[in-house]
Order: C-alpha cells, then structure tokens, then sequence
C-alpha cells in the first residue's frame, strides 16, 4: 500500500506581491528538504500556455511526503506555523488566499498486499 502524501499548497498574493510572497516561499524551501519524510518540496509560479488554460492561484507548492505522519509534523514546525500566522492570516500579510490540500495515488478499493512488516 503506498503511504506517500502529495500536497498541493497554492497562495494567491494581495496585488504587487507575487514576488514578495514567491521569495518568501522559497526561503521555506531549504529546511523543508532536510525533513527526513520530505521526498519533494518544490515553490513554483504559473505560466501561461494555450495548452493548460485552467484556473489557478499563481504561486503553489508541489510536495510529495512519506506518509501522513510526515506531511503532518511538518505542517506544526515552527517556520512553517509562523510562515501562515505571518504572511497569511495576519491582516498585513502578502497572501489574499490560501489552498492547501493533500491527495492519494491510491484508488479508495485498492486490494493492498499485506507484507511481513
């Protein structure tokens, strides 16, 4: 059974702060890849392209964890809990909104071998 955790953070920046909040972002970048259960945890903007014309917020982290546990413990360290107290939810912050949500690559009726653990 996989236990990876993907995580989809996107930040949608108060006007004139994309790069503010970009550079902000990618500050979280080095500490983040030291977390052992961190395997991918990439900040990047949106491009334009007659070929993906979806809706999104322009900035989003692409992060692929271990397991829940990880995903979890990394969202109660302190940088990243004053990262959103900061630049988020304070009235003065850079981000306007917010979106972070985890996914699966499992299928929900997945008939998972049980192995010796």
């Amino acid at each position: 059974m996989s236990k990876k955790v993907y995580c989809i953070a996107q930040f949608q920046p108060k006007p004139g702060k994309e790069a503010e909040l970009f550079k902000v972002l990618q500050s979280l970048e080095p500490n983040t890849l030291r977390e052992d259960g961190c395997l991918q945890y990439v900040v990047t903007r949106h491009l334009s392209s007659p070929f993906a014309e979806g809706k999104s917020f322009p900035i989003a982290f692409n992060e692929i964890w271990a397991d829940m546990a990880s995903f979890e413990a990394h969202c109660q360290r302190k940088e990243i809990a004053d990262f959103f107290a900061t630049y988020c939810v304070a009235e003065n912050g850079l981000a306007a909104d917010w979106n972070v949500c985890i996914y699966s690559d499992e299928p929900s009726d997945f008939d998972a071998p049980l192995l010796a653990g």
